[in-house]
């Protein structure tokens, strides 16, 4: 049995974990640089080793200091959160090789999904909707413009190895093509150390949905429904919520087997998530999977009523799935709390929190990990909190959401806290009418509002 795990991570995804193995009764190994020495997964650990300098290159991605400090901790297992290593199939086999179980999918399952092009081939062959586009990576620009021409304009330059909008560009026009080729395969060197890239069809107004799926060690594999992930800035999600509100039970029933399908294809073990883009005919596409838990699995723990962070845990030690399928029991939504100036462009606001005050009540949960107190460091991610709420239906979670957003306090930093009070004003997002490219159509700070009393 699993008895002790590290945790290599830090931030509320540290903390996430560290908690679902104390209610497990399983001890908990924190890693920290020398910038997080007064983080709280610190102080929650039963056992904290600093691994390096602030850097993340010298410390959360250094793996040796991390296997070094699980096999001075004497941990079983390494949990890897997201971001960092969580996608890395080298530290997974690494894990492997030196007897440390890896609280994830195989390296190979990693490494396949974790390049685009390959994850592509690999979906078609299992019979999963694929956006038109490139049969793999494209190696010249002669090649993607018959391609471009071949499938029509728009489309879109994919970085082959990464996500996230590194290496990616919209390309309108033939004329377009030349300058976004050589921008996108130099962004991807820079983000990915490979300046791969592959073409597909832009589609017009889509929607981000993703599926969680689950399986393992005994051959069972289920998902659990959707996650509406479509308000999002620079390609980088803001609010999530589940169910869709585009949803029906016949789409659910059809893109939750095509992700089963996914998953199976890479015979995959663990949490994971296939994302779709799904248009405005409801026709749907894979996009991606994400070999990790995702920074949004509240949403779906909550829409449920399930743990999937102790879910990950028991499979890792050889258990059966202890959930079930099931139809969405609540609503769901989470905004992603970012130590950002939303009024400046959204420029990251590190330092000190001198006050603070986080929401509660009936269908609040606060996954975070500051205290007043507590110094932002500049070094990393700028997300601090994520703010979930649940209710019976949309309309309730929204209102407590919005209610929640109200009650905050964070004072010392900018915060992202007005721009989502905003969103949840919105007319559009309260009608579920929005799309990918929402906000990049919409100026957050003068968009409509609903007043109170209409809310009402």
């Amino acid at each position: 049995m699993i008895r002790k795990v590290l945790i290599a991570n830090r931030g509320e995804i540290a903390v996430r974990i560290i908690r679902a193995c104390h209610e497990l009764g399983i001890e908990a190994v924190a890693v920290y640089s020398k910038a997080d020495r007064d983080s709280l997964h610190v102080r929650l650990a039963d056992q904290a080793i600093c691994i390096g300098e602030a850097s993340s290159q010298q410390s959360y991605l250094h793996i040796p200091s991390i296997i070094a400090a699980a096999e001075i901790s004497g941990a079983d297992a390494i949990h890897p959160g997201y971001g960092f290593l969580a996608e890395n199939p080298d530290f997974a086999q690494i894990c492997e090789d030196t007897g440390i179980i890896f609280i994830g999918p195989s390296a190979e399952a990693i490494a396949l999904m974790g390049n685009k092009s390959a994850a592509k081939e690999t979906m078609k062959k299992a019979g999963v909707p694929v956006v038109p586009g490139s049969d793999g990576s494209v190696h010249s620009l002669k090649e993607a413009k018959e391609i471009a021409d071949a499938i029509g304009y728009p489309v879109m330059l994919k970085a082959a190895a990464g996500g996230g909008g590194k290496g990616m560009r919209l390309v309108h026009t033939p004329e377009e093509l030349e300058r976004a080729w050589i921008t996108a395969r130099n962004e991807a060197e820079a983000a990915f150390g490979n300046p791969e890239v592959y073409i597909e069809k832009f589609i017009t107004k889509p929607r981000h949905i993703e599926f969680q799926v689950i399986a393992d060690t005994h051959g069972t594999t289920i998902h659990l429904n959707e996650r509406e992930c479509s308000i999002q800035r620079r390609h980088q999600k803001l609010i999530e919520e589940a169910p869709s509100p585009i949803m029906t039970p016949e789409l659910r029933e059809k893109m939750g087997e095509a992700a089963i399908r996914a998953a199976e294809a890479v015979d995959y073990v663990n949490a994971g998530t296939v994302e779709f883009l799904v248009d405005e005919d409801r026709n749907f596409y894979f996009m991606e999977m994400n070999t990790r838990i995702q920074v949004e699995h509240p949403v779906t723990e909550q829409s449920l009523g399930v743990d999937l962070v102790k879910e990950q845990i028991r499979i890792a030690d050889g258990q059966h799935l202890s959930i079930q399928p099931s139809p969405p029991l609540y609503h769901s939504i989470e905004c992603r709390i970012n130590a950002e100036d939303p009024y400046h462009y959204f420029r990251p606001s590190p330092g000190r929190i001198e006050r603070l005050h986080l929401p509660g009540g009936p269908g609040i949960r606060i996954d975070s990990h500051i205290y007043q107190g507590y110094v932002i460091p500049p070094y990393y991610d700028s997300m601090i909190a994520k703010f979930i709420s649940y209710g019976t239906s949309r309309e309730e979670a929204m209102s407590r959401m919005y209610r929640a957003l109200q009650e905050a306090i964070i004072e010392g930093i900018h915060t992202t806290i007005p721009f989502h009070i905003r969103m949840l004003e919105n007319p559009d997002f309260i009608a579920g009418n929005f799309d990918t490219r929402y906000l990049d159509t919409h100026d957050w700070n003068t968009m409509e509002v609903v007043s109170t009393e209409e809310r009402r």
